[in-house]
């Protein structure tokens, strides 16, 4: 089984950068090879990595719904041959983009199929990264239901706090398996206030750390430059990591 690391958090809170350096420390630390899968429907995941995406999961999910199968090709065959080509490719890890969320009507067999497939492609990988919406759906639906940490990343507002508690209740209402639980609090200028750790502590979520703010990350980003390629020697880059050697087996 591998070991999975599911990321979440609200808009704007950095969760998807989180997931970059997440992915920058396995290969660093050589816990390798990973599959990172953006489930994200607002999906940038590629461009933290500095790849380039031409195809998705939902797509495949669309073109199976709609019929636009060849002839003398089965359902299951037809959606391995589009999970094949949605792959994209790196040194240390792969990527896949699951894409647009679903439309009208049923998908209930496309699911099954999307939901078996993604189970043995992950069954490939010793270390498996979800870059999830700030629902977890995805991870009900459509991808390995156990989950081994569930790093839900917010800023310091009390909204974005409220969002990560909100979170965690609905990862456990979905019963998708979450080993442990943690919240990073990431963009932090000052000190954490005494009602932001009293907030955590009384949803029973464990703070993994902080992550300060960091004008090369808005400087990475802005000019288009993949953050997974910002130096070690970064502020935030170093406080990642010292989250993730403290979480990461």
């Amino acid at each position: 089984m591998p070991y999975s690391i599911a990321l979440a958090g609200k808009g704007g809170s950095g969760k998807t950068t989180m997931a970059g350096l997440l992915i920058k420390y396995l290969v660093k630390e050589s816990k390798t090879p990973i599959l990172a899968v953006d489930a994200d429907c607002n999906a940038n995941l590629n461009e933290v990595l500095g790849l380039e995406v031409k195809d998705t999961i939902g797509n495949a999910r669309e073109e199976m719904k709609k019929g636009v199968v060849p002839g003398g090709m089965t359902k299951d065959i037809f959606m391995e041959m589009k999970l094949e080509e949605a792959m994209v490719e790196a040194p240390g890890y792969d990527l896949i983009v699951m894409g647009q969320p679903e439309g009208a009507g049923c998908y209930c067999a496309a699911n099954t199929l999307l939901a078996g497939f993604m189970e043995r492609l992950a069954g490939n990988y010793p270390f498996v990264v979800m870059d999830n919406e700030a629902g977890m759906e995805h991870i009900s639906r459509l991808t390995t239901k156990d989950v081994d940490i569930l790093l839900i990343v917010t800023d310091t507002s009390r909204r974005g706090l409220q969002a990560a508690l909100r979170i965690d209740e609905l990862a456990r209402s979905l019963n998708i398996g979450v080993g442990k639980s943690y919240v990073v609090i990431n963009q932090v200028k000052n000190t954490l206030s005494d009602k932001a750790l009293d907030m955590i502590n009384a949803a029973g979520l464990e703070l993994a750390g902080t992550v300060p703010a960091d004008d090369t990350i808005y400087e990475y980003d802005f000019n288009g430059h993949p953050t997974i390629e910002m130096p070690e020697d970064c502020p935030s880059v170093q406080a990642a990591f010292e989250i993730f050697e403290k979480i990461v087996v």
